[in-house]
This record gives structure tokens, C-alpha cells and sequence, in this order.
């Protein structure tokens, strides 16, 4: 009784065929016109999104890839110009030193120059005074010598003997 119910169902009567077909149509005519452009045109739309999107994306990382290697050699320049620096301020350093030690020396022959100099003028001043003091005390002597006027040689050296020992040398 089952199989006699369905029979309808499984083989239509040919009016509700051609209801079906002219429904169909209808629909069909009615998606043609007003959905089925705005669908594709959703649908192209979409896929040319997806396109720029992925065209966009490709150069965006060719970018990448570009700023990539452009950082890398950035880099490298820094660090040459690092190392450049760094050895232009050593060597900077090791000029600045010899040149202080070049002026040390300069300064310090300069002083041992002076410091002889000044040595050998109070030397001088010195051996003057001496000799000045020396020539004021035989004057001293010969002036006693003289007033004294001995007549006995042995007398006057003795005398020359005592005012020896009496008169003190520097």
C-alpha cells in the first residue's frame, strides 16, 4: 500500500510536469535577470579582490625581501664605518700621545737645558765670590805683610803662619 502512495511521487502525471517545467522557467528567467549578474558580478569582483590581493601580497614581500637585503647591507656599511671610526679615534689617540710625549721630552730637555744653565751660573757666581773673597784676603795679608815690616825672613813666616791659621777659608 506504501509502493501505491508513492507512485505519484515516482512518475508524475504530465501536467504537473509541465507546471514544473514552466515554474522552473519562471525562476529561471527571474534568476537571470535580476540575481544571477549581481551573483557573478559578486563572484569576479571577489575573484579580483583575491587576484590584487595576492599580486599585492607577492610585492609586499618582494619588498620585504628587498628591505631585507637593504637593512643587511645598511648593516654592513655601519659596521665598516664602525671599524673606520674606531681605528681613525686609535689612531687619533696613539698621535695625540706621541705628540704629548714628543712636548714632554721638548719640555723636559728645555728645563735640563735651564736647570744647567742656572747651575752653571751660580757655579760661576760661586768660583767669582771665591776668587773675590781669595784676592780680598791675600790683599788682607800683604797689607799686614807690609805695614809690619819685618826685618827677620824667619819672623814674617811665622807671622804668614798664624794669620793663616787665624783666618778662616770658605
Amino acid at each position: 500500500m506504501f509502493f501505491l502512495e508513492l507512485n505519484p511521487l515516482v512518475k508524475p502525471d504530465f501536467g504537473l510536469v509541465i507546471w514544473m517545467t514552466v515554474t522552473f522557467l519562471i525562476i529561471l528567467f527571474v534568476l537571470g535577470k535580476y540575481a544571477w549578474k549581481p551573483i557573478l558580478k559578486a563572484i569576479h569582483d571577489r575573484e579580483g579582490n583575491i587576484a590584487d590581493s595576492i599580486a599585492t601580497a607577492g610585492k609586499v614581500r618582494l619588498e620585504m625581501a628587498q628591505l631585507k637585503n637593504d637593512n643587511e647591507a645598511l648593516l654592513a656599511q655601519a659596521r665598516e664605518e664602525r671599524a673606520v671610526m674606531l681605528k681613525e679615534a686609535k689612531e687619533t689617540k696613539d698621535r695625540i700621545i706621541t705628540q704629548a710625549k714628543e712636548e714632554a721630552n721638548v719640555v723636559k730637555a728645555k728645563m735640563i737645558a735651564d736647570a744647567q744653565v742656572s747651575i752653571n751660573n751660580q757655579k760661576m757666581a760661586a768660583m767669582v765670590d771665591l776668587k773675590n773673597q781669595v784676592g780680598n784676603l791675600v790683599i788682607e795679608v800683604s797689607e799686614k805683610v807690609l805695614r809690619r815690616e819685618l826685618s827677620n825672613k824667619a819672623d814674617q813666616e811665622i807671622f804668614i803662619r798664624q794669620l793663616a791659621d787665624n783666618s778662616k777659608l770658605n
